[in-house]
């Protein structure tokens, strides 16, 4: 890590997303960083202010949290480990990211949190992320998508009003960035950006 740390840093690279990710099957629980907090206290000691340094938040509770307050002390010591802001799991739920955000407020973290967004193009493969995730798909929402079947347009026509929907709803309360999980397929994500204003 240090070695790779030393080659983005010559690169030029300035901002890292610090995660802890999963463990390659038949590996167990191995590995010098059991948590985010411990990467990102070893990236601050090694390198400083070198990087700024994002982590993960769970608006709707991280799926192997023990509570929603042990989930709120795990955000709290990535930040305090030096964390300069963070992006979250996905959600559909506006309310959960702003309450989310005035928990941390109300704990003294005063970091920016970055609503992630996921486009809706497929309700199976939605269904299966979320589902992996931990990622909550409000009623009406599923059950709209169930009504659609195999129709692959109108999935993405309503998936498109109601993702923007939720930007806007998210800008106008005071996001400061949004933040795409594209999946490696631009066009929703570029249909989503013209909606809102933020492309020509």
């Amino acid at each position: 890590m240090r070695a790779q740390l030393a080659i983005l840093k010559a690169m030029g690279v300035k901002r890292l997303v610090a995660l802890r990710g999963d463990m390659p099957s038949g590996y167990g629980a191995g590995g010098e960083f059991h948590y985010a907090s411990d990467l990102v206290a070893f990236i601050r000691s090694e390198t400083g202010d070198d990087f700024h340094i994002e982590v993960a938040a769970y608006p709707e509770i991280h799926p192997q949290a023990k509570s929603p307050d042990s989930d709120l002390q795990a955000f709290a010591t990535k930040v305090r480990a030096g964390a300069n802001s963070a992006i979250t799991q996905y959600f559909y739920n506006p309310d959960a990211y702003f309450r989310f955000v005035d928990d941390v407020a109300a704990m003294g973290l005063n970091v920016p949190v970055v609503p992630g967004i996921m486009p809706i193009t497929s309700s199976t493969q939605l269904m299966r992320f979320s589902d992996a995730c931990g990622a909550e798909i409000p009623r009406w929402i599923r059950l709209r998508l169930q009504g659609f079947g195999d129709d692959t347009a109108s999935i993405k026509a309503f998936g498109l009003d109601v993702v923007t929907g939720l930007c806007e709803q998210l800008r106008a309360g005071g996001a400061p960035a949004l933040h795409f999980y594209s999946m490696n397929q631009s066009v929703a994500t570029l249909a989503l950006c013209e909606r809102l204003g933020l492309v020509g």
